[in-house]
């Protein structure tokens, strides 16, 4: 036995340390949760409508704009300047060429809130404020006055955004379906070029080919006139605004996706407009190279592209590690088997993107390409980055941690359960499949929760493999086959990415990283809550086990 002052030291070291771990615990608990609350703020802080505030200079200029920050001005080398400057983000892109202005706080001599003030949204050239002058069609003028203005915009932007209704549904729509005719009677007559049919078969199919190809060019003819006169229509009437230092600047309202006067906004609208621009970001496709709008691709490439992977990896993880521990017999080369997925789960995700680009890209979508798709060659199909190579990158990624995780789950299992169920005169694998493996369960489900969030957040390998920037239609559409694992998607990682660093405008595009940033969490957030949900019900059904 210790003697009593050496045990009341040792008992003093073993609480210090307890504490310690318990208070290293709580400050990487405080770190998270402080960067998760400096999101949050900053993401949904993005959507609420700041008043527009009218700036007198001393020079006698105006300036109008939202108030976007305040902050103390950097002082020179000789000790010169100091005080404090407001930063203003006055829009009106295709006037200034900028979206924000600092203003030093001497230079303002005078702050109003004009209730006449409107902020205009536009689909290009980002947002207007000014005020409204008049509102034209052609040469007639339909409305005068900012009062009038603004009573007749509010009916006829309606009626324009039922027409760019109209005008989508009949691009998605009619026309996309004639291209798609189109470009496949295209590739039905090289594949009849490429076949080894008679001379007479051959020019007969390519003549029926064109005929219907002559059928379909005249519809599409048809749509395009029907599209060219409905959006000479959209852009029928314009408005005009009159920013703050007078210049005037004619918008179709065709062009326009909301206007507004947030001055003179009660608070139940204000709620109700963050509601609407909440709603559009989650579910709207993006605009001007993806620094506006919402972000629905995004997210709908991700969540495809983590299911996709979940399903490749779980089979093959749990599979190998079923091998490992319950088949295969230890020895070096097991033990080498295991230093291997250990190693694999360190190597950087970088060298996966390039492996997945020339495994699966060149060598297996190539030969699929020169296989099944000939017709289409020198344009690749499958032979380029796409979501399928994407998703089995990634579960190359994220196989170790599945083995690992599932090895544990396996190792858990008591053995007793084992030889309960081969004393009762079942086989090996019906023991393995009907007893072990569901007990095992919550820890492969761990593994897989651990494999979708590494893969949700994970973007250099896919630059390489089949992500871009902005991606012209989702991989699931109305045309046969309907899933379309060829083609190259949006993902929220590379989003942010693209938005925060090559954006040509940063400051404008910094709310809008922090949002799509809060977005990834939550995604994330939910995938895992759906397994963390399956695996705890597992758990209860198999809680007699040691588990």
């Amino acid at each position: 036995m210790l003697p009593s002052a050496a045990r009341r030291r040792a008992d003093r070291l073993g609480q210090s340390l307890t504490w310690l771990c318990a208070g290293a615990l709580a400050f990487n608990l405080l770190l998270a949760l402080g960067l998760l609350l400096l999101i949050a703020v900053s993401g949904l802080g993005y959507f609420w409508q700041q008043p527009l505030v009218l700036l007198t200079l001393r020079d006698g200029s105006q300036v109008l704009g939202e108030i976007q920050g305040h902050e103390e001005i950097p002082a020179a080398q000789d000790g010169s300047g100091g005080g404090m400057r407001t930063r203003l983000k006055i829009a009106n892109r295709d006037l200034y060429g900028l979206d924000f202005r600092w203003i030093d706080d001497d230079q303002i001599v005078g702050r109003a809130a004009p209730a006449d003030a409107v902020l205009v949204e536009r689909f290009e050239w980002g947002n207007f404020f000014g005020t409204m002058r008049a509102l034209r069609r052609g040469d007639q003028e339909l409305a005068s006055g900012p009062a009038a203005t603004w009573a007749a915009f509010g009916p006829l932007h309606r009626e324009k955004m039922r027409q760019r209704a109209a005008i989508s549904a009949l691009e998605k729509g009619a026309i996309s379906d004639v291209n798609y005719q189109i470009e496949r009677g295209r590739l039905a007559a090289r594949r009849v070029e490429l076949s080894s049919l008679p001379e007479a078969e051959r020019a007969e199919r390519l003549a029926e080919i064109h005929r219907q190809q002559v059928a379909l060019q005249a519809q599409y003819e048809a749509l395009a006139a029907q599209l060219f006169a409905a959006r000479e229509e959209l852009d029928a009437e314009t408005v005009v605004m009159v920013s703050a230092d007078g210049r005037e600047k004619a918008i179709p309202v065709g062009a326009i996706v909301m206007a507004l006067q947030p001055n003179a906004m009660s608070t139940w609208q204000m709620v109700r407009l963050y509601g609407q621009r909440l709603w559009a970001f989650v579910a709207d496709d993006p605009r001007e190279s993806n620094t506006e709008g919402g972000i629905f691709p995004a997210i709908f490439g991700t969540v495809m592209m983590v299911f996709l992977m979940s399903f490749v990896v779980a089979p093959f993880g749990v599979v190998a590690a079923l091998y490992l521990r319950e088949y295969a017999r230890e020895g070096a080369f097991v033990r080498m088997v295991r230093i291997a997925v250990n190693n694999l789960a360190g190597v950087p995700s970088i060298v996966f993107g390039v492996f997945g680009l020339g495994f699966f890209v060149y060598l297996i979508g190539g030969s699929i390409d020169r296989l099944f798709y000939p017709e289409a060659l020198p344009t690749p199909t499958f032979g380029t980055g796409g979501i399928l190579w994407a998703s089995l990158t990634l579960a190359l990624l994220t196989v170790p941690v599945v083995i690992v995780a599932t090895e544990e789950g396996l190792a858990a299992v008591p053995r007793v359960v084992r030889e309960g169920s081969l004393a009762l005169g079942a086989t090996k694998f019906e023991t393995t499949w009907r007893v072990v493996l569901p007990a095992a369960a919550p820890g492969i489900l761990t593994g897989m929760i651990l494999a979708m969030a590494r893969a949700a957040g994970e973007v250099a390998p896919l630059m390489i493999v089949g992500m871009v920037k902005l991606a012209p239609a989702l991989p699931i559409d109305g045309h046969f086959p309907f899933v379309h694992l060829e083609r190259k998607f949006m993902h929220l990682g590379f989003h942010i990415y693209d938005v925060g660093f090559q954006s040509p405008n940063v400051e404008a595009t910094q709310p809008l990283v922090f949002a799509t940033a809060l977005l990834l969490v939550l995604v994330v957030v939910a995938m895992n809550l759906i397994a963390v949900v399956a695996r705890n019900r597992l758990r209860s059904r198999y809680a007699s086990s040691a588990v």
